[in-house]
């Protein structure tokens, strides 16, 4: 079993209210060399906590998160060799719209899978 740690994505539009909803995660194993986000915005859910949040916007974060962790370069991304310092970077606390949970720790055989399973239990609405 591979040990690995994650964090909730959480959309936060008025962290004054302290209301959020999740719309990704990301995973990280130190082991294998594993770390990535995954995300899902859900539009009707963010609309029902904040009607004139900038969607597109929210999505433009994701996209930075999932960017972060795959070390690619660009823009207002920081330049981190080490995966360990990516996801350290990734969980420090924000005072922006799309914030880390708390962070997490469990077993898996394989870091990509479970990524999804979290992305299916923590996120996405239930089927």
């Amino acid at each position: 079993m591979i040990a690995y740690q994650y964090v909730a994505l959480r959309l936060v539009p008025r962290v004054d209210r302290e209301e959020f909803v999740n719309v990704g995660v990301v995973l990280y194993a130190q082991e294998t060399d594993f770390l990535d986000a995954a995300w899902a915005l859900d539009e009707h859910r963010a609309r029902a906590l904040a009607p004139a949040c900038d969607l597109d916007g929210v999505r433009a974060m994701l996209e930075q998160v999932r960017a972060v962790c795959r070390g690619e370069p660009g823009r207002g991304r920081p330049s981190l060799d080490r995966l360990g310092q990516r996801f350290g970077w990734i969980i420090a606390p924000r005072s922006t719209v799309v914030q880390p949970g708390p962070v997490h720790g469990g077993l898996c055989a394989d870091p990509a899978s479970e990524l999804g399973r979290l992305l299916q239990r923590l996120v996405l609405p239930p089927t």
